[in-house]
């Protein structure tokens, strides 16, 4: 008898791969880093690649409500609004950008983001 070869056994299974995108999209489907929080609380333990994905998610979503809220206070002086429309963009352009990377099974940092879950 002849064995079968080994069938590939990619880094994330099917879950963990919709874990990560979603958590990298969910500022994208309006629920912010409630989503990356709560992915990262049950599976830390489980899988460490959904883990970090959702830390590096939770992280950025963190960082852009901070600054958000900084902007605001500054519309008053009329430089919060090109900082507000800044922060909507790049928050959606690098969203996007780290769910493309993790459907392709990277991992992708994100910019200018304040490290507060370590």
């Amino acid at each position: 008898m002849d064995p079968s070869p080994p069938i590939p056994v990619s880094p994330a299974g099917k879950d963990d791969k919709l874990w990560i995108i979603l958590c990298h999209l969910s500022l994208l489907l309006g629920v912010g880093f409630l989503l990356p929080l709560v992915i990262y609380l049950v599976n830390k333990q489980e899988s460490n690649l959904v883990a970090r994905h959702a830390k590096e998610a939770l992280n950025f979503h963190i960082s852009v409500y901070i600054y958000g809220l900084i902007s605001v206070p500054l519309c008053f002086v009329l430089i919060g609004f090109p900082l507000l429309f800044a922060v909507a963009i790049g928050s959606i352009v690098c969203s996007i950008l780290a769910a493309i990377k993790a459907s392709e099974g990277q991992f992708y940092k994100y910019p200018l983001t304040i490290r507060l879950v370590a």
